[in-house]
């Protein structure tokens, strides 16, 4: 997922995206603690959409004061 592509979206799917990504980490976290995680490499990929997602949600936020 590219800062571009989400530019595109709204204040609204941001945060639907946001509280989305949140799950999915949490789910991974479970996952790594039991030790069923598959893929180590996607919690890393999470976080880092997750960062994405909220530096856009901020920059719209801004923008609109």
């Amino acid at each position: 997922m590219k800062a571009t592509e989400l530019r595109e979206h709204t204040v609204d799917e941001l945060q639907e995206k946001e509280t989305e990504l949140a799950e999915q980490l949490f789910a991974l976290r479970l996952q790594k603690v039991t030790g069923q995680l598959d893929n180590p490499t996607k919690m890393a990929t999470v976080r880092k959409d997750m960062a994405r997602v909220l530096t856009v949600l901020h920059e719209k936020r801004s923008a609109k004061s």
